[in-house]
Parts: C-alpha cells; sequence; structure tokens
C-alpha cells in the first residue's frame, strides 16, 4: 500500500509539473510573439496617440492570454471540463453584464458606420457638447469644443471625447447633415414712432451686404419679419450661412444693422427707459 500511495505521488506531481511547464512555454511564446508585433506596430504608429493604442491593446491582449491559459491548465489538470465549460459560461455572463455600455458603444459605432448620422469634419451637438468631429473610433467620437464655456463659435481649445453609448441617450444635432447652411437670424426693437418699412429696409440690406456671398440655393432667400411686443417693435432678419460661420456673420449684420440706424432720423432702437409724455401743456401753465 505505501509503494503504491507514493507511486501515484509521483504520478501527480509529475503531471503538475508537466502542465506547468506547459503554461510557461506556451506563455514565453505567446509573449516573444506578441513583443515582435507590438514593435513592428510601434514602427508604423505615427503619433501619440496611435503608440498609446498599441502598447494598450498588446497589454490587454497579454492578460487575456495568461487568464485563458490557466483557465485551460487547470480544468485540464483537475480533468473536469464540465466544470470549465460552466465557468466560462459565468463569466462570459459577468462580462456581458461588466462591459454593457462598451458593447453598447461598439453597437453605436457600427450604426455610425452604416447610417453615417454624421462623419469626419461635421459640426454636431451631443448633448451639451458642440464642436467639429476629428475622429470616429470603436469606443469614442473626438470633438474640437467650439464655444465651451462662452457663447461663441471659436475653437475651445479643449477636445472632448465623447463614449460611442450616448448615441443612443443623447439627441445629435448635425449642422451639416444634409448641406453646410443654417439658418440665422438678427433682431432689433426699434420704437413705435419710427419708420417700420424703413427699418425693415436697413434690416434686410444689412444681411445682403454679409451673405450675399453665400447664396447658392432657392431657400437662402433673406427674409424680414416684424412683431407687436409691449413697448416696441421687433425687427427680425432670416438668412441662411454656413454654419462654421453662423456666430461672425451675425455680429457684423448686427454692427450694421446699429450703424444705419444711428445714422437716420425716423427710425429708433428701443431699449428700456422711462418717459414722461405731457400730451397737453397748458395744463401747467400758470394762471
Amino acid at each position: 500500500m505505501g509503494f503504491l500511495k507514493l507511486g501515484e505521488l509521483v504520478k501527480f506531481d509529475f503531471s503538475l509539473i508537466i502542465t506547468i511547464i506547459v503554461v510557461i512555454l506556451l506563455i514565453s511564446l505567446f509573449n516573444v510573439s506578441l513583443k515582435i508585433v507590438k514593435k513592428k506596430l510601434l514602427k508604423k504608429s505615427k503619433n501619440k496617440k496611435q503608440i498609446s493604442n498599441v502598447k494598450i491593446f498588446t497589454r490587454i491582449l497579454n492578460i487575456a492570454f495568461v487568464i485563458f491559459i490557466l483557465f485551460i491548465a487547470f480544468f485540464s489538470y483537475i480533468g473536469s471540463w464540465t466544470g470549465l465549460g460552466v465557468v466560462v459560461g459565468l463569466l462570459t455572463a459577468a462580462l456581458g453584464f461588466a462591459l454593457q455600455r462598451p458593447i453598447t458603444g461598439v453597437a453605436a459605432w457600427i450604426m455610425v458606420v452604416i447610417k453615417r448620422p454624421f462623419s469626419i469634419g461635421d459640426r454636431i451637438v451631443i448633448g451639451d457638447i458642440r464642436g467639429d468631429v476629428y475622429d470616429i473610433s470603436l469606443t469614442h467620437i473626438y470633438i474640437d469644443e467650439v464655444g465651451g464655456l462662452i457663447n461663441s463659435d471659436a475653437p475651445s481649445g479643449r477636445n472632448v471625447m465623447i463614449p460611442n453609448y450616448l448615441l443612443f441617450e443623447q439627441n445629435i444635432i448635425n449642422y451639416n447633415l444634409t448641406d453646410d447652411y443654417i439658418l440665422g437670424n438678427v433682431s432689433v426693437d426699434v420704437t413705435y414712432e419710427s419708420n417700420m418699412d424703413k427699418a425693415m429696409k436697413i434690416a434686410e440690406d444689412s444681411a445682403k451686404k454679409f451673405v450675399k456671398d453665400y447664396f447658392q440655393k432657392e431657400k437662402q432667400e433673406i427674409r424680414v419679419r416684424v412683431k407687436m411686443k409691449e413697448a416696441s417693435m421687433e425687427v427680425r432678419v432670416l438668412f441662411y450661412v454656413p454654419a462654421k460661420l453662423i456666430y461672425e456673420i451675425s455680429s457684423n449684420i448686427t454692427k450694421e444693422i446699429y450703424d444705419r440706424i444711428k445714422k437716420e432720423k425716423n427710425v429708433e432702437i428701443a431699449y428700456p427707459h422711462t418717459e414722461i409724455v405731457f400730451k397737453d401743456k397748458n395744463l401747467f401753465k400758470k394762471r
């Protein structure tokens, strides 16, 4: 009996040693192969982002391979492949739950590739982020932010990475989906005593001065609308211009309208103030 137990122990130790040797060899061979591939990829990388992606990808691949080999070796050694199937099933379910958003992000990337709701170079709004798309990856949308902390069309200098899964949760506004033009407007309040025809002509001519170079389509005609307000008449001019120039052109038109009105005698800009008007001047004359 003693010799039998000793033989079983030797057999047990021998199987364990073989398993460990095989695991070490496989991991070593994989690491050597991975280093060769990594070296070639790094040589082809042209910027910091690509170099970082190569390093992160190879590191994740290395860890995943080691875990996979250890699982295979363990269940192969104990001789229970049924247990391996159960563990793999549980691990898959856990990973599916943990990676729910990344998987949704990949689905969103596929949607972007197939449906093309936006492309690189388009100006878009996702949630409260507005800017120009400069890259679309498997996991993120990369945007050069516009405006940022101020209401402007100037680049803020910040780069924003938006997780792809948010594309299924947020409204997406694309300034350039059908063409590069969007509707802009500038309004000015004038007094009720102003010459309305003159005020409307000033607004229209001011817009034409800066929009005429962008007349390409029938819908890009300039329109002027008026509205009665409590203490003034609102004159609003509407026009189509390239999306990326909307703030600049609107600012130029506003300045032009202001300068032209200042030169007119029968058009006056309305602003909050108090006036006392005496209708019957004789009422206050001394008797």
